[in-house]
């Protein structure tokens, strides 16, 4: 601690130096008036005041170098503390390194707070206690846990196993989609975004009112009209946990692969909320149920009353909402339908020339383009386009201005390759679904 800082050493240096002039102005005035043979012998209040000052300045610097010592303590007292902390993690290291390994088990009943019944992976039974480090709250009927391999102590919880074709549809990459990027359907996202959307970020406006938050929605219409880019546009927009599922990938072909798939997804979503479930090409597993079928056909229906029974078991109010997507709804079963497991059934169509207008300059934004474009000629020769179509018809000007060794498009290369496009077009067959 500095001088300036020290209150003590302040005031002592203060008083010595109001006593010093006061002592010298004083020897002036003397040294004026005295004889030099009588300034040779001092007063003995002089004298004390003498050794009054050099006592004080002697204090004063032991004052200091103790308050430099005390500096000093406090610093090695810091780093005998910042060592301990990385002696224990060193030692914690050391100990995991020397350490055995740990058998693995599930929690099967609670006999009290210290004894538990816990299945080993090795299949027997044990009656095990608990380390005193571990809650027991969290020691709950099918719980994994780690036991000792010698006392069989339950050593700390484990988090739920996932099954890895799970835990891979939870990588999905939304990239940068937003709804500001998808034209012509104003409409649908509004009413998406108050089905998922407002559930989640504000679930206290459903109690208020006094009504209950929707479970799910289907998307539905005819192919490349953005039902799967809705939904990569409310995973990118929400931010919160989602899992995209296409329907085809959870049909398995051993026997109750498919049902046990379906529980896992919806587990992993119950333990992870906020979260969204997406599953796409729902009719592949939602068709309508027959009583004739092959094993094959069984196995399918085994598969959607397993995903109607996890439907209806989600919370009013619950924080993991559904979104289903098909070009086929006629085709789907009733009981998947219904309200209180699909509330909401929004039609995707095909877009009018508003929205194919809307399209036509999302797509082209980033497309270097020479001279004045009039993309309501595009528009009036795009009847009965959709939104992957007019994406095409940009990639196609782009390749007409590659062919003629230009680095950019301009009219004519979109009016052919919307021409293009169209030719292609009468070779897609229509199809008719009921609207629902």
């Amino acid at each position: 601690m500095s001088t300036e800082q020290d209150p003590l050493l302040a005031a002592f240096e203060g008083n010595t130096g109001d006593n010093g002039n006061n002592e010298n102005s004083g020897n002036t005035a003397d040294s004026a008036q005295q004889q030099p043979q009588e300034s040779a012998q001092q007063p003995p209040q002089d004298l004390a005041q003498e050794a009054r000052q050099r006592a004080l300045a002697s204090f004063r610097k032991k004052l200091a170098e103790h308050r430099r010592y005390e500096d000093q303590l406090k610093n090695r007292r810091q780093g005998i503390r910042d060592m301990e902390r990385e002696y224990e993690r060193t030692e914690a290291d050391i100990r995991a390194l020397q350490s055995i390994g740990q058998l693995v088990g599930e929690v099967m009943k609670e006999l009290s707070e210290e004894k538990y019944i816990v299945k080993a992976s090795s299949g027997p039974r044990y009656i095990v206690g608990v380390r005193n480090s571990v809650d027991r709250k969290k020691l709950k009927k099918g719980v994994r846990v780690t036991l000792d391999i010698t006392t069989l102590t339950i050593m700390r919880v484990l988090p739920r196993e996932t099954d890895p074709l799970v835990y891979n549809m939870t990588s999905f990459e939304s990239g940068e989609i937003t709804f500001d990027g998808i034209g012509g359907l104003t409409d649908q996202i509004r009413e998406l975004r108050e089905v998922i959307e407002l559930p989640l970020k504000n679930p206290e406006i459903f109690q208020r009112v006094g009504i209950k938050s929707p479970k799910g929605v289907l998307l539905y219409g005819p192919p490349g009209t953005g039902k799967t880019l809705l939904a990569k546009a409310v995973a990118a927009t929400i931010g919160t946990n989602f899992i995209f599922s296409p329907a085809s990938g959870i049909v398995d072909k051993y026997i109750g692969e498919s049902a046990r798939i379906i529980r896992e997804m919806f587990a992993y979503a119950k333990e992870h909320e906020p979260c969204i479930i997406f599953m796409d090409e729902i009719d592949a597993i939602g068709g309508r149920r027959f009583s004739e079928g092959t094993s094959a056909d069984r196995e399918i229906q085994r598969t959607l009353m397993e995903l109607l029974t996890q439907m209806d078991g989600f919370d009013n109010l619950g924080q993991t909402k559904i979104i289903m997507a098909t070009n086929r709804p006629d085709t789907l079963d009733p009981a998947l339908l219904r309200p209180g497991r699909l509330d909401r059934k929004i039609e995707i169509g095909l877009p009018n020339e508003t929205g194919r207008l809307e399209i036509f300059k999302i797509h082209s934004a980033k497309v270097k383009k020479a001279g004045e474009f009039d993309f309501e000629a595009a528009v009036k020769m795009s009847d009965g386009f959709n939104g992957a179509d007019i994406r095409n018809c940009v990639t196609e000007a782009g390749f007409f201005a590659i062919r003629d060794d230009r680095d950019h498009i301009i009219q004519d290369d979109l009016m052919k390759a919307v021409r293009k496009v169209a030719e292609v077009k009468k070779l897609e067959g229509k199809i008719e679904y009921q609207k629902l």
